[in-house]
């Protein structure tokens, strides 16, 4: 067996003819024979003992064709792989077959996707816009204002109620006069001013004293279910209960009680710097991004589909594992999404085929560099990933690759060179108050809370799947093009990823 052409094509394809002997076709052929005889009824013979010359003259010479060339494509590939001098993507598609007169052989065409030249442009003394890092008191001022909230006792309040009052309420919905599924709560602890029901409901509660019952007449939002959606709605709501929320005094005791420091100076300082590392994170991930697109639009390269499909693969099965770790089935979270599994892929091709072309860049670049991964490198690098994820060694050796290690690392000093060359651009004016938002680790459901008529899950969320790409788009594996480090793998198998 041996390649008798390889042809390249356009968009990094490649079309390769691999010519099989007569020998090996021949013993293919017996391989065939015996796997299929059971199957074959030939008169005057019990099944399985027929010879195969009388089932050839009976049924033809091509009988055991198919079987034989389904038994030789592991070697044709095999033969590709380590013969072509090809650095081969997905799995190879045959395209056509010959097979010679007599059993004499055949030759089998193939056609392969293959890793694309890669034609860098300037990688090093770009120049991109970083923006200004800053923690406005403000933004302390309301850390500190969430934890107060968080650390309020719960009072019952014998007044009128008003907005961050916790309300226990009865309510039953009707429409038409009549009720409807999912319309109906008894003893629902209801934060006023929460946004969790559809709008104008809690703004109606407020006012209301225990005890008291009162009709809501309301609009079921444009977006909302579609047999409810746009429809008048009476709720008939009865306030079983008012709760208030007592703040605790903003003082030296509230800062021990809450946080590690014993003043509220002290407390306050912390915050700040947590909010100037978090900010300065961001900022980094933000030059970093706007260099590789630079990166990326002077090189040259011909992507083939295949990549692209590969990472888009990649990157929806990265997304399902990460809902899983949070114990949403995908399945449920696409119909809650109002999106179809088929769409939310296609929404991430042009993400994906970004993500693919920073990879190349990064890869060549370590390959311009002469970017080398030492073994003490790789083991150090395991080492740092058990003690984040708090995990033996051993155990995460099992589940992440020792040449994804290597990859990771030297795409990650690749950004490093074109990043560490570059300059910071200063924002424009309008832009320096406009300090990135760190991103929500947690990937939502979106299901709200349940039988609460309130908001529907996918209210805001549109119908293409966009905040679904989204989230899709904050998962991080091994893989990525960047310098960020891989969260905790979920599986042996390590995907690839954006970097955000």
């Amino acid at each position: 067996m041996n390649i008798k052409s390889c042809e390249k094509r356009e968009k990094s394809e490649a079309e390769i003819v691999v010519e099989i002997n007569t020998e090996e076709f021949d013993s293919a052929i017996g391989k065939a024979y015996i796997k299929i005889r059971n199957q074959i009824a030939v008169p005057g013979f019990r099944k399985g003992k027929a010879p195969r010359k009388i089932i050839e003259k009976m049924y033809g010479a091509t009988v055991f064709h198919s079987d034989a060339l389904d038994a030789l494509i592991p070697s044709v590939m095999k033969t590709i792989s380590e013969e072509s001098g090809l650095r081969i993507i997905g799995f190879p598609q045959v395209t056509d077959v010959n097979i010679q007169d007599g059993n004499n052989g055949a030759d089998i065409t193939v056609a392969v996707a293959v890793y694309p030249e890669i034609t860098l442009g300037e990688y090093k003394g770009l120049s991109a816009v970083k923006p200004a890092v800053e923690a406005p008191e403000s933004e302390i001022d309301s850390e500190i204002a969430g934890m107060r909230l968080r650390n309020a006792r719960i009072e019952k309040a014998d007044r009128p109620a008003i907005n961050g009052d916790v309300a226990v309420i009865d309510y039953e919905g009707f429409v038409d006069g009549e009720p409807f599924e999912g319309g109906k709560g008894a003893d629902y602890e209801l934060e006023l001013g929460s946004g969790s029901f559809i709008p104008g409901f809690e703004e109606k509660i407020q006012g209301m004293t225990a005890g008291e019952q009162r009709d809501l007449e309301l609009v079921f939002p444009d977006n909302y279910a579609e047999h409810l959606a746009g429809k008048p709605v009476v709720f008939k709501v009865k306030l079983n209960e008012l709760k208030e929320k007592i703040l605790p005094e903003l003082d030296d005791e509230f800062a021990k009680d809450v946080s590690e420091f014993d003043t509220l100076d002290e407390y306050r300082a912390d915050i700040r710097e947590k909010l100037m590392k978090s900010r300065q994170t961001d900022a980094d991930a933000i030059f970093e991004n706007a260099l590789m697109d630079k990166v990326v639009e002077a090189m040259e390269a011909e992507i083939p589909d295949a990549m692209i499909e590969t990472q888009m693969d990649n990157s929806v099965e990265s997304f399902a594992r990460r809902l899983s770790t949070y114990g949403m089935d995908p399945a449920a979270y696409f119909q809650a999404m109002k999106v179809s599994p088929e769409t939310f892929r296609e929404n991430m091709r042009e993400s994906s085929e970004k993500q693919v072309r920073v990879m190349l860049a990064l890869e060549k670049i370590a390959e311009v560099e002469g970017i080398e991964i030492s073994a003490e490198d790789i083991e150090n690098e395991y080492k740092e990933l058990a003690e984040r994820y708090s995990m033996e060694v051993d155990k995460l050796k099992e589940s992440v690759r020792e040449e994804d290690v290597m990859q990771d690392l030297k795409v990650r000093r690749a950004a490093k060179v074109v990043v560490d060359s570059a300059s910071a651009e200063s924002a424009p004016e309008s832009e320096t108050n406009d300090a990135p938002e760190p991103e929500d680790e947690k990937a939502d459901d979106g299901t709200g809370d349940e039988g609460a008529v309130p908001q529907e899950s996918g209210e805001e969320s549109g119908t293409n799947g966009e905040q679904a790409e989204q989230e899709a788009e904050k998962t991080e594996t091994l893989k990525k093009p960047a310098a960020r480090k891989p969260k905790k793998p979920a599986e042996p198998k390590a995907e690839g990823e954006e970097v955000q």
